[in-house]
């Protein structure tokens, strides 16, 4: 039987196809599995390039030409959205380079070198094309585009020369949640767009594409990425930013997500990392009593407490013989029964020959920020109490001459060489500072209402407190300078440095003139720090009045009064520098009952 040419043919090409498939089968088994690490470097760098892409192919040319408004918006949140898919890797690894990417329109400041930096990135774009574009500012609004897109560059640079491990991976996606939850809900970097729901929302649904690299059949993960996919989809679902329920997104969807997160990853086999910082890296939640770690801002390890320490500073606390006169003590001024204040607009001078020149701030959390006194000229609490002794005013003392009482006084003696053996028993001026310090950083109160309610107590807050906290961290713009749930102004998620603004706090309450201290400029000289003081807490600020750096407001409703009205430039003060939103707040009466209820839940 004669061979058919055809039927040959077909049977050569069935062997070639399945020469060709085993061939592609060992070739795939072949092929080396990613690790995890090695997928979500490339999956960041493919974001990296998308946002680049978009920043130079769409917005550029848009901000270049075109006339439409609804384009160019659209253009800069596409931008915005495709940052906030690499947000976690870009804060965490690129921190210098992402202020210039996403920061605040602020000069930044180093005051210890006396240099300012403009602002650039996203949100100085944003006010070019909020609330209304100006054709007239074109070309500053390309300028803008293109500085950003040389940034973008950079990412892409750095990210190449980066290495990480498993853990970092889990910590930077954490740390996503707490930056959500404390700043992208507050509007921190979305404030005129107010887009911060939906931005939110792709964040965590980015966080989902990283967790599906590891091991999805491992215990925790499902739980996990549900709890991922519900609280995108809240978010999606109430993308008003006035409106949205903060309480109920924190405690239904955040906190138990930033729970099983370490769940997952302890699951994995993957341990947080063991390094001092402020937020601990394995705290549960942001609002976990144990979250912060007041030892992180000592500077040294030496300088941490222990409980020596702790009982030799609570008792030169109390100690008038850091005064000149030994007549004042700490605890003078400090009230434990008042939050550590003293209840007065200002205090007397030592000599009861006039006022000291500004109001007694809390001493509680005072520990939990990176700079102390209202002009944050003092790094340190051992900065702080060396400031305080030496003040004419305040004590006229000298921690020498302090140091040379306490060394003849047998008790302290005993108590120096328990709390720094190393120094056998010797007295210097740093161990005294130290020992006030360390009480001072026992001085850390996370036991509110406010707090059980963040912890699952439901019933601890009001149905008007909680409206307050919305209010708070929403319309009322409160949360974008006071921090959740510090209420302070160290900025999350690493909370290692800490704010001061111009707000334009008026000399007296007919509000027709502006105080006349300085703050922040008298130290640095810097034009943009005149009237710039720290961001102070607000815990326990309903027994901390009266308010403000002068104690010029005896109740909160003022306060809030003050900041409804657009602060010292709401009144008229003409402030060049305020970094306060100037526009009217328009809160209702009952919002402002609310907002000074929640206040006083803290």
């Amino acid at each position: 039987m004669q061979n058919n040419p055809i039927r040959l043919l077909l049977t050569l090409l069935g062997v070639t196809a399945v020469l060709v498939i085993l061939l592609g089968m060992i070739a795939h088994f072949n092929r080396p599995v990613l690790s995890p690490v090695e997928q979500t470097k490339q999956q960041v760098s493919r974001d990296l390039q998308q946002l680049a892409d978009l920043t130079k192919r769409q917005l550029l040319p848009l901000a270049e030409h075109s006339q439409s408004v609804d384009s160019l918006r659209r253009a800069f949140l596409a931008c915005r959205s495709a940052y906030k898919r690499v947000e976690p890797f870009t804060e965490y690894f690129f921190p210098a380079t992402s202020r210039l990417v996403n920061g605040p329109p602020l000069p930044e400041v180093e005051a210890e070198e006396n240099k300012l930096f403009e602002p650039e990135g996203l949100q100085v774009i944003e006010e070019h094309l909020y609330p209304a574009f100006d054709p007239a500012g074109r070309a500053d609004l390309v300028r803008e585009v293109k500085k950003l897109s040389s940034e973008l560059a950079r990412y892409q640079t750095l990210w190449e020369a980066t290495d990480f491990t498993d853990a970092h991976i889990f910590d930077l996606l954490r740390l996503e949640v707490f930056r959500i939850v404390s700043l992208g809900m507050a509007g921190f970097d979305t404030p005129m767009c107010q887009t911060a729901m939906p931005e939110a929302a792709v964040a965590l649904t980015s966080m989902r594409t990283y967790l599906s690299l590891f091991e999805t059949d491992s215990p925790g993960y499902a739980a996990l990425d549900r709890q991922l996919q519900q609280a995108a989809d809240y978010l999606n679902q109430h993308p008003d930013f006035d409106s949205f329920d903060r309480a109920h997104f924190i405690t239904t969807y955040a906190n138990p997500l930033s729970k099983q997160l370490l769940t997952y990853q302890r699951a994995l086999g993957i341990e947080p990392f063991k390094d001092r910082r402020p937020l601990r890296p394995d705290a549960e939640t942001l609002f976990a009593a144990n979250a912060f770690d007041p030892d992180a801002y000592a500077a040294t390890v030496d300088a941490r407490m222990n409980p020596a320490k702790i009982e030799l500073g609570r008792r030169l606390f109390a100690d008038p013989v850091l005064s000149a006169n030994n007549q004042r003590a700490c605890v003078s001024c400090h009230q434990p029964d008042k939050a550590f204040t003293d209840g007065l607009t200002k205090n007397k001078t030592l000599t009861g020959q006039g006022l000291i020149g500004r109001n007694t701030p809390t001493l509680l959390n005072a520990a939990l920020q990176a700079g102390q006194f209202y002009d944050l000229r003092a790094s340190s609490l051992e900065n702080q109490s060396f400031d305080v002794v030496h003040n004419v005013t305040e004590m006229n003392g000298s921690l020498e001459q302090v140091a040379k009482k306490l060394r003849v006084d047998p008790s302290y003696v005993a108590q120096f060489r328990k709390a720094f053996p190393e120094k056998n028993g010797a007295i210097e001026p740093f161990q005294i500072q130290n020992a006030l310090a360390s009480y001072e950083r026992t001085l850390v109160s996370f036991d509110s209402r406010f707090d059980r309610y963040m912890r699952g107590q439901k019933t601890a807050l009001s149905a008007e407190e909680i409206h307050g906290l919305n209010l708070f961290m929403g319309k009322a713009k409160c949360g974008i300078c006071h921090f959740m749930p510090l209420f302070n102004g160290t900025v999350p998620p690493g909370y290692t440095d800490s704010e001061s603004e111009v707000i334009g706090v008026p000399a007296t309450t007919a509000e027709t003139e502006i105080d006349p201290d300085l703050g922040r400029y008298a130290h640095t000289k810097l034009d943009v720090l005149k009237y710039s003081f720290k961001t102070p807490t607000l815990r326990h600020v309903a027994k901390t009045a009266p308010y403000m750096h002068n104690g010029v407001y005896r109740t909160l409703d003022e306060v809030v009064e003050f900041y409804n009205k657009g602060g010292g430039n709401g009144l008229g003060f003409n402030l060049a520098y305020q970094t306060l939103p100037e526009d009217k707040l328009n809160l209702t009466a009952t919002e402002k009952k609310a907002l000074v209820a929640f206040m006083k839940a803290l």
